[in-house]
């Protein structure tokens, strides 16, 4: 399968909502304000050159995969990655992920980490096998300053 790979723009937002909310674990990371079109678009305004969206070279128009990375100058962090459930196990994340993680090296950032829920065995397994090496020595830490954003669990 030829997969095209290019930036994300707010144009994309529906396709890639449409494709956060085609799997359970991705659903349950959205939150109302963040990942909105808005948000997105803040982000993205943030971010430009570090995300990306994956489609089937012959059907431009079709997400199948996406990343959103940012940093603030010194470090960053994978905010979301999906891929379609039928799509996946076609080297897609891996694809995104070096994609995102050569554009963060071309920015000067030397590290970046993400947040994948504990019992995202999949995930887990797939970060593992990217390199990214699990932290016990940190407690992860938030505050929700809007009551639309769950504080989480």
């Amino acid at each position: 399968m030829d997969i095209a790979i290019r930036n994300v723009t707010i144009e994309d937002y529906d396709k890639i909502y449409e494709l956060w909310i085609s799997t359970e674990q991705s659903k349950r990371a959205l939150n109302p304000v963040d990942d909105s079109r808005d948000g997105i678009a803040r982000y993205l305004r943030r971010n430009p050159t570090t995300c990306f969206l994956a489609c089937p070279a012959e059907d431009p128009q079709r997400v199948i995969g996406v990343i959103l990375t940012g940093h603030d100058g010194r470090r960053a962090i994978i905010h979301h990655m999906c891929i379609h459930p039928e799509y996946r196990r076609h080297g897609i994340a891996r694809m995104l992920l070096q994609k995102a993680e050569e554009a963060l090296r071309a920015e000067g950032i030397t590290k970046v980490f993400g947040l994948v829920f504990k019992d995202n065995e999949t995930a887990n397994a797939f970060w593992e096998s990217q390199g990214y090496t699990l932290r016990t020595n940190l407690n992860y830490r938030n505050k929700s300053l809007n009551q639309a954003v769950p504080q989480g669990e």
